[in-house]
């Protein structure tokens, strides 16, 4: 297996998010020990965004490490285990809320795929970018 970063990179589909990563300077904590959960939105949940926002994200570090901080959980939290819960605290400090009715929603995200396995944690991923309030 390799680690959040590699699996990222490897699945093709995160390209905006694994720039982030790098602009963020968050690269080598994502490559830690971990375990981490990772709510990781699809390029086309970047494209979603209005006009002109990644690139502003990009040059808005402190912005950016914000954003992709809060769709991070401490500790390897499987689908199963999500789906018993309500909200959990991001790295940010902030919680998202989880709806497990119909699917599985992070505040407004639906999880496409689940237990998405890296060998310091695990992948989510999700439709839309979470923006903490």
């Amino acid at each position: 297996m390799a680690n959040i970063v590699d699996t990222a990179v490897s699945a093709g589909s995160f390209n905006t998010l694994v720039a982030a990563v790098k602009a963020a300077g968050l690269v080598d904590t994502l490559k830690g020990t971990g375990p981490f959960t990772v709510f990781a939105p699809t390029d086309d949940a970047f494209a979603k965004l209005p006009a002109g926002t990644v690139d502003a994200l990009l040059k808005d570090v402190p912005k950016l490490k914000k954003i992709l901080t809060y769709h991070v959980v401490s500790g390897k939290v499987m689908a199963a285990d999500v789906t018993k819960m309500t909200s959990a605290t991001t790295v940010e400090g902030s919680d998202v809320k989880i709806d497990a009715s119909k699917g599985v929603k992070i505040n407004d995200s639906t999880v496409t795929t689940a237990d998405v396995a890296a060998d310091n944690g695990v992948i989510h991923i999700i439709d839309t970018v979470l923006i903490p309030a």
